[in-house]
């Protein structure tokens, strides 16, 4: 019975910490809704520059499809260093099988540079 407790106590914890972030920041933006001072913008507020300078060409811009592939690339092996370092401060405390799913992870990700290599996804020019 005590175990079962426990177990209720731990998610009631959780539940409580989900409740909590939600609350607070609705809490926040209502607060800072109502202290706010009302909001009346003038005409010029609804330009696309405030300056007052009228655009003579369309703003949007082509980028090359290489920078955003090169970006996913960068944000995938950013995450590893995530997951690699906490693993590589509490190595000696996980043991073996902690080391089997690392170097799981590790070659999955070799596999996914392998296969970016190949299909020329790293060659800029």
């Amino acid at each position: 019975m005590e175990l079962l407790n426990v177990y209720q106590n731990n998610y009631l914890i959780v539940f409580v910490f989900l409740c909590l972030g939600i609350l607070l920041p609705v809490v926040a933006l209502f607060a800072a809704r109502l202290l706010r001072p009302p909001y009346k913008p003038i005409e010029s507020k609804y330009t696309t520059y405030e300056s007052g300078i009228e655009p003579f060409h369309d703003s949007r811009v082509q980028f090359n499809v290489r920078y955003y592939v090169f970006a996913l690339m960068f944000v995938i092996f950013d995450v590893e260093t995530v997951f690699l370092y906490p693993w590589a401060v509490a190595y000696e405390k996980l043991g073996i099988f902690a080391l089997v799913e690392m170097l799981i992870f590790v070659v999955m990700l070799l596999i996914g540079l392998i296969y970016a290599w190949k299909k020329k996804v790293l060659k800029w020019i």
